[in-house]
């Protein structure tokens, strides 16, 4: 009787247990900050969602996938996270955030070999520019007035496209465009545009405390000098540089 009881107890207890809830953040392939590299995902974001995680105490998975699914699964399923995602007053309310894990400036580049030097707004206008479905940098684009914009599934089919002559600009961060710089491709700013903050966006009915305590820890991370220590191992000036600065380099 005694072993029945015992036995009955604990069931009862593995039943009220409270159950961990899983974080599930998704994210794409844009190198430096998010990408496969040896069959793992890593990058300067990445390093940042998973410090944050392991600190607070979450449980969590992490998986790369083409940015429109990632987006799409981080606004309509619970306990999905996307990034690494630009801000916007458009985006504010459809998601909860934590910010920043990135500040950049955001350019316009061209191929090297792309004699159109000086270009101005107007011009750029008037040629194909390329871009990832629901990136950022799309509604950037339709704000400034561009109407030829190309989508593609992801920033590496972009760049392809640049290099072959299919488009003639796509947008990315300053950082982005230095490691592109750094890995030999041939391409250089067109034009800057303006500043960004980026960060993770999460489905809206995450819950407030899970929320606060990866934005507390991601907070720790900027404070204690942590971030800007990730951001230079990749080679990157630390995140605490203004997009002024950025902009002149």
């Amino acid at each position: 009787m005694k072993t029945l009881l015992l036995t009955l107890c604990l069931s009862l207890a593995a039943f009220s247990a409270p159950r961990a809830e899983t974080v599930h953040f998704v994210t794409e392939e844009y190198a430096p900050f998010n990408y496969s590299k040896d069959g793992r995902i890593t990058g300067i974001a990445v390093e940042q969602v998973e410090a944050m995680a392991k600190a607070a105490g979450i449980d969590y998975t992490l998986e790369i996938m083409p940015w429109a699914r990632a987006f799409a699964l981080a606004e309509k399923q619970p306990m999905h996270c996307v990034f690494t995602t630009g801000y916007n007053r458009e985006r504010a309310g459809r998601f909860v955030w934590i910010n920043p894990l990135l500040k950049d400036q955001m350019v316009l580049l061209k191929r090297k070999d792309d004699g159109r030097d000086g270009l101005t707004l107007a011009e750029a206008m008037e040629l194909k520019v390329g871009s990832q479905r629901d990136d950022f940098a799309v509604e950037a684009l339709s704000l400034m007035g561009f109407k030829n914009i190309d989508l593609a599934t992801d920033i590496d089919l972009t760049v392809r496209k640049l290099l072959s002559g299919r488009i003639d600009l796509m947008p990315t961060s300053i950082k982005t465009y230095r490691k592109m710089v750094k890995d030999g491709l041939p391409v250089e700013k067109a034009m800057m545009m303006a500043g960004q903050v980026y960060g993770i966006a999460c489905q809206k009915d995450m819950p407030h405390a899970i929320v606060e305590r990866l934005q507390a820890e991601l907070d720790k991370l900027i404070l204690n000098g942590e971030q800007d220590r990730i951001f230079t191992a990749y080679g990157l000036p630390p995140n605490a540089r203004t997009a002024e600065n950025d902009a002149g380099k």
